[in-house]
């Protein structure tokens, strides 16, 4: 309809962080796009096709998910983006905060029986690790803090986004 309408071109002026591709039968996340280590980057893409392939399981089965308000998500997306992995988001079943590794955790087990049918379960429990030792964000200020050079940030992106590239 946006583009019927002519408020935008085509489907791919659309900057939602989830949408289906404008051309090809397929969906696009955008909301992981910032990892430095190739590691990082398999583990979300891992992730985001095994959420697709369990709620692609669950509705063949006959079985829906809970749907929380885009507001409640926005919530907690704000406090993923500010506060890190470090951060408390908020468990809307328990309605209560809890801190993001448990997320995280529970997510793993919610797509626990779907990936070895993938062939990712390593990636996917890679998460486990980007909770851990922390994100390219976090290395970024680690690096800044050290140094005070914006400089030294920019080196040690290219080469972590390089280091596993090139045998």
């Amino acid at each position: 309809m946006l583009v019927k309408t002519n408020c935008i071109d085509d489907g791919k002026k659309v900057w939602w962080d989830m949408r289906p591709h404008h051309v090809y039968p397929t969906l696009e996340f955008r909301v992981c796009d910032a990892v430095t280590k190739i590691e990082e980057a398999l583990c979300l893409a891992a992730l985001s096709q095994a959420i697709c392939a369990k709620l692609l399981k669950l509705r063949r089965n006959n079985l829906g998910f809970r749907r929380y308000s885009p507001h409640l998500i926005a919530e907690n997306k704000w406090r993923a983006l500010r506060h890190g992995v470090s951060g408390q988001l908020i468990d809307f079943g328990r309605q209560t905060e809890v801190p993001m590794a448990t997320l995280v955790s529970e997510l793993i087990e919610f797509v626990d029986d779907v990936v070895d049918e993938l062939g990712c379960r390593a990636e996917v429990a890679y998460a486990e690790t980007i909770v851990r030792d922390g994100t390219s964000a976090d290395r970024q200020l680690a690096v800044l803090d050290a140094t005070g050079s914006l400089h030294a940030v920019v080196d040690s992106i290219a080469a972590e986004t390089a280091e596993g590239l090139f045998v």
